[in-house]
């Protein structure tokens, strides 16, 4: 299921070895003694641990940690705990009354520079990559799907742009009221996501102004925050038109055949960083030997789904069924989770890298990662002020800690745990990167001139006000 293909990263990335496959399909072989120290850090500090999460599949390196004795293996008695949403589940970690959390990519980026709520966080690790979908209602769907170029076998040929929306946002503007679409937090993945594409075809998702958690000055299509589980019902309720969230969400609407999903995030940004582990700079500080810990058990766990070119995936979907984890369906879950992708009863298509754990160093916090996350919020008006390069980079260098990463990763090679080739050699820069639905090549060395490239969007030397973007 899970393409190990020869994946070179520009800028002294390794070149995954041709034997790492077979060294991954044996990954369960080579474990710790339980209870034994996770490197040279001694034992840890703090063995009971509280991590929060959302109802999501991607939480999957979390639950598996748990149910196949990873965390136990590094000596460590872990409580995974549901939040309600994003913002509770912030609130917690910042407050202490969770230790670390499976939190969206861009909220330790955020709160570090005080966009919201204002405190240190880092992210020591990546949890996934991919996993997003955008959904639209069957009404939307039986407006745009004629019109749609089709395949041999008279399906719509994806990706779908959302230039394809226009005639529907123009039909409810002269109707006097706005498209509406979800995503779940306002410094999600899935809220940029969302507004990449739609500015890729043209439509305007609308600007922040300070203070303002809206977004929605200039825009072309109203955006509001949905905590992902009430995404389906929202939708079927007709409050929105369609979301942007990640599974098994997507699927419960085609379950339910109450939305059609139009495009994966895969195809937005190939290959896209989606949930981070994220904790306070203090906690790591305190407990860097419970940190490393940590960081170890669920590196285990990453490799563990994506070994044997999938084949702990059917076995992951039914962890992930429970009712304290996901509580999908497991077939629901399983229609993203297991190499393919259904877009409509009768539409399922090959999705070998719709989740990614492991391969391709996903689980690798990079900068250049944290850079792309600071440019959007730039470009959409989250930051109001321009900042040189080296703001771009210092900060994501300073919340997304590689060094931490690799210290754990490295042990786990020295012990033979994991393939030395799963852990790049890079100064944490991926290498200009393409993959993007619109075309704009991204260098993460280069935000300010990234940002000029967009014909939508901020740009050097412009604010905004409730009038729109100032002359740059």
């Amino acid at each position: 299921m899970i393409d190990k293909r020869k994946f070179l990263m520009a800028g002294g990335s390794l070149l995954l070895a041709s034997g790492a496959t077979a060294l991954l399909a044996g990954c369960g072989d080579k474990r710790a003694a339980p209870g034994a120290a996770p490197a040279s850090l001694g034992a840890v500090e703090k063995a009971s641990l509280k991590l929060g999460f959302i109802k999501l599949t991607d939480m999957a390196p979390l639950a598996i940690a748990k149910e196949k004795g990873f965390f136990a293996e590094e000596g460590l008695n872990v409580a995974l705990e549901p939040q309600a949403n994003w913002k509770v589940l912030l609130d917690g970690v910042i407050g202490g009354q969770l230790d670390a959390a499976h939190m969206l990519a861009g909220q330790p980026i955020a709160a570090t520079i005080g966009l919201g709520t204002k405190a240190e966080l880092i992210a020591p690790l990546s949890l996934d990559l991919n996993g997003n979908a955008i959904t639209v209602s069957n009404r939307i769907w039986s407006q745009i799907e004629p019109a749609l170029p089709k395949g041999a076998d008279g399906k719509p040929t994806h990706p779908i742009s959302a230039s394809a929306l226009r005639p529907v946002v123009d039909r409810f503007r002269s109707e006097g009221k706005p498209l509406k679409f979800g995503m779940v937090f306002p410094v999600s993945t899935h809220n940029y996501e969302l507004r990449y594409w739609l500015a890729a075809g043209g439509i305007h998702p609308g600007f922040y102004l300070p203070g303002d958690v809206a977004g929605t000055t200039g825009a072309d299509i109203q955006l509001s925050v949905t905590p992902p589980p009430q995404m389906p019902a929202t939708l079927e309720a007709g409050t929105i038109e369609g979301y942007c969230v990640g599974e098994p969400w997507n699927q419960a609407a085609v379950k339910k055949k109450i939305g059609v999903p139009i495009i994966t995030d895969h195809d937005i940004w190939a290959r896209n960083p989606e949930k981070v582990l994220g904790m306070t700079k203090a906690f790591a500080a305190q407990y860097p030997a419970t940190t490393n810990a940590l960081i170890r058990a669920i590196i285990k766990a990453q490799q563990w789904l994506d070994a044997g070119a999938g084949s702990n995936r059917a076995e992951a979907v039914q962890i992930l069924a429970r009712p304290n984890y996901v509580g999908a369906d497991a077939d629901v879950i399983a229609a993203s989770m297991t190499g393919q992708f259904t877009y409509a009863p009768g539409d399922t298509r090959p999705a070998p890298e719709f989740n990614i754990f492991f391969d391709d160093f996903a689980g690798y916090p990079y900068a250049s990662d944290a850079v792309w996350y600071l440019t959007q919020m730039r470009r959409w008006g989250q930051i109001a002020e321009d900042h040189p390069d080296q703001w771009y980079i210092d900060t994501a260098k300073a919340v997304y800690r590689a060094d931490l990463y690799t210290a754990a990763a490295s042990s786990l090679v020295a012990q033979g745990i994991i393939p030395a080739a799963s852990v790049p050699t890079t100064d944490g820069f991926k290498g200009v990167q393409t993959g993007f639905i619109d075309g704009v090549a991204y260098d993460g060395r280069a935000p300010n001139a990234y940002l000029a490239r967009f014909a939508i969007g901020l740009k050097t030397g412009q604010t905004v006000t409730a009038a729109g973007a100032s002359a740059a």
